[in-house]
């Protein structure tokens, strides 16, 4: 049971609601939780925080594309401007890296190009 795994077979409501189902359990111990169990809620733990920092970089994408500040979309995350800038040009890169990687995952040149131009710096 692996967190890549598990991102293949579940959307964020799926993985959610198995992962609620689990940690219900495992809170009342009814079912006691096995081995197997155990390891599905740690795995989904991950997938869970993958695809919500990646939900969120596109909702900052979105924000930007609609003239929203860095000072309004670090407010709107509970960070500064810069922090939030920061982590929005680094999952640009890390897009950027997917693609070149596989070819199929992440964005291509094009996009990357585009969404650079979108973020500005942190002073946008």
């Amino acid at each position: 049971m692996t967190p890549d795994l598990l991102e293949l077979e579940h959307t964020l409501a799926t993985a959610t609601a198995r992962f609620d189902q689990l940690r219900t359990w495992e809170a009342l111990g009814e079912p006691a939780l096995g081995r197997e169990e155990t390891l599905e809620l740690l795995a989904l733990s991950e997938v869970l925080a993958r695809k919500a920092h990646y939900g969120r970089q596109l909702s900052v994408r979105t924000a930007r594309a609609a003239g929203a500040s860095w000072t309004q979309i670090g407010a709107a995350l509970g960070t500064s401007k810069q922090a939030a800038w920061e982590a929005h040009a680094k999952w640009i890169d890390d897009q950027a890296d997917q693609h070149r990687a596989g070819g199929v995952a992440g964005l291509d040149e094009s996009s990357v190009g585009e969404l650079r131009r979108r973020a500005g710096d942190a002073d946008s």
